[in-house]
């Protein structure tokens, strides 16, 4: 059947322009807006359809076709934004382009990240005007975000296991996220909290008495949604031991039972290993080391911080468990399940993209 449609035009690239559009790809200072464009006629170049390219590049097939028109009719001089209306342009291209380079590739003499006047000293520009470049290209200097890369020898392996369980789960057996919040202090303001009113937020002292501690274990039923929990004051194997007996009890005898969990030593003791060769239809599922992300309670974790800890008061540590015990029955009355979409493959694969654009990551 033929093809029907608008036909794509034909683009062809000389020797000349493909290096300059791969080079500005491989540059780290590039601006993504202007690699993204060079990675867009780079793939047209090789026959490929406006849709595919755009599947590839996570782009859309209007915004493919435009740029490809906008190559074919004036080259690479096509890529940049075109005119508009308004008053003549003050800052050029190559300032821009300077700005972006300096703020990516450098830091001022005395500080650590650059400010916006700062920068304006710097290039010799306003600080509206690099407020505006910093914003369109999508820099924020005074951010930083934390990240952790595994070192674990097995980091694949584990991936491709607990991934693979929460996708495809194994007949006849109950999939569980389980993990231990340690350390849950029972706070006490220094004096009363003052109520939110029209206008005012909720106030409270910034100083607390500490009341004691507790931990709770908790397993996190993959399918439904639904939380076992267990509290205890202290965090080790033998109170590990007891929320295992207690996983047990609770879990249907006829049904397996798989546990995703990190590589705290309290789960590998030789008292566990014991107790699991007594219980064959547990099945242990080590995260690698250093990805929590990977288990899935620890998102339940972070709504009950949230919703419940954080702001809470609590006079006792009795007090502190009351409260998580009814938050957890509240909870199991309308559970909600966490989905996971992401197959192992695109894990990886994503991972990898990261990594090669850090320097010595293949140590």
């Amino acid at each position: 059947m033929a093809r029907t449609g608008r036909p794509k035009a034909e683009l062809i690239l000389s020797d000349a322009e493909r290096a300059a559009l791969e080079g500005w790809v491989r540059r780290r200072s590039t601006p993504q807006a202007w690699a993204l464009r060079c990675r867009i006629i780079l793939a047209c170049a090789t026959g490929a359809s406006n849709k595919d390219v755009a599947t590839q590049l996570g782009s859309t097939p209007h915004a493919v076709g435009r740029w490809r028109k906008r190559f074919v009719e004036h080259r690479i001089a096509g890529l940049g934004d075109m005119p508009r209306p308004g008053g003549p342009r003050t800052v050029t291209d190559e300032q821009v382009a300077a700005v972006v380079k300096r703020t990516l590739e450098s830091t001022p003499k005395n500080a650590t990240h650059w400010s916006t006047r700062a920068m304006a000293q710097e290039m010799g520009l306003s600080q509206s005007t690099v407020s505006r470049i910093w914003r369109a290209f999508g820099l924020q200097p005074h951010r930083t975000e934390t990240f952790k890369l595994s070192t674990d020898p097995y980091f694949i392996d584990k991936v491709h296991d607990v991934v693979g369980l929460y996708l495809d789960p194994p007949e006849r057996a109950l999939v569980f996220c389980v993990d231990e919040k340690s350390q849950i202090q029972a706070l006490d303001r220094s004096q009363p909290v003052l109520p939110m009113m029209p206008g005012v937020p909720q106030r409270l002292t910034h100083d607390y008495v500490r009341a004691g501690t507790t931990t709770l274990f908790a397993a996190l039923e993959v399918a439904t949604g639904k939380v076992i929990g267990s509290l205890h004051r202290r965090h080790r194997a033998e109170e590990f031991k007891k929320f295992l007996i207690k996983l047990d009890q609770e879990i249907p005898a006829d049904l397996d039972v798989h546990l995703v969990l990190d590589n705290y030593a309290t789960h590998k003791t030789p008292a566990i290993k014991t107790w699991l060769v007594a219980h064959p239809r547990f099945h242990l599922h080590f995260t690698p080391t250093g990805s929590s992300w990977l288990n899935l309670v620890e998102r339940w974790f972070a709504e009950l911080t949230n919703k419940r800890i954080r702001r809470g008061v609590h006079k006792s540590v009795q007090a502190l468990e009351k409260d998580i015990r009814t938050w957890i029955a509240t909870w199991n009355t309308d559970p909600k399940p966490y989905v996971w979409t992401k197959t192992a493959d695109e894990i990886l694969e994503r991972l990898a993209s990261y990594l090669n654009r850090i320097p010595d990551s293949e140590d």
